[in-house]
């Protein structure tokens, strides 16, 4: 599909174009393109998000001298793409690794794992994400919290996507909005 993607667009703007008039297939077109736009730059953030936590998790073994720190940082960053299971993956093969050859270790270990996700998911995570996507660390947190409490899981990992598009759709129609008022009372 990636392959073809020029071909594949191609062909759903001639189908839009077929059912729909110019007007109304250039909108449709234009949303698709704001919820690609939204998406990738979601992912974009997650992904400097994990970044920031695996080197922050490599620089806490090497100051904590936990064993095998750049691996287990990297686990832990790769891992961390993965919304809300994956900090729990990263926390468990890591500690895994470090159970092998220092079992006191993973204690503290899991302690500061558990602190770097808090830290992660609360502060860092949504202020990263939010700057990416142009949504506030609030609506972040709300668009996780509502998306989880009506989907569930799919609801946490598309919520914030989801809520972006949204929220840019309507703050779009009521500039549009504010521009028609504007012109009508000149």
């Amino acid at each position: 599909m990636l392959y073809d993607k020029e071909k594949f667009i191609t062909s759903i703007k001639k189908v839009l174009g077929a059912i729909f008039k110019e007007k109304k297939k250039d909108a449709i077109v234009n949303i698709f393109a704001d919820v690609n736009r939204l998406f990738s730059k979601f992912i974009i953030g997650k992904i400097i998000d994990s970044l920031i936590i695996g080197v922050v998790c490599t620089i806490g073994m090497i100051i904590f001298r936990m064993p095998f720190p750049p691996l287990v940082g990297f686990i832990v960053g790769v891992t961390n793409i993965i919304p809300y299971f994956g900090p729990f993956i990263g926390a468990g093969i890591g500690a895994l690794i470090i159970l092998v050859v220092n079992p006191v270790q993973t204690l503290w270990f899991l302690v500061f794992i558990l602190v770097l996700q808090q830290i992660d998911g609360n502060i860092l995570g949504p202020k990263i994400v939010g700057e990416s996507i142009g949504m506030s660390a609030f609506w972040v947190i709300f668009a996780i919290l509502i998306g989880g409490g009506l989907f569930g899981i799919v609801g946490m990992i598309l919520g914030v996507p989801v809520f972006a598009f949204i929220f840019a759709f309507f703050k779009s129609l009521i500039n549009r909005k504010i521009e028609q008022n504007e012109k009508m009372e000149i």
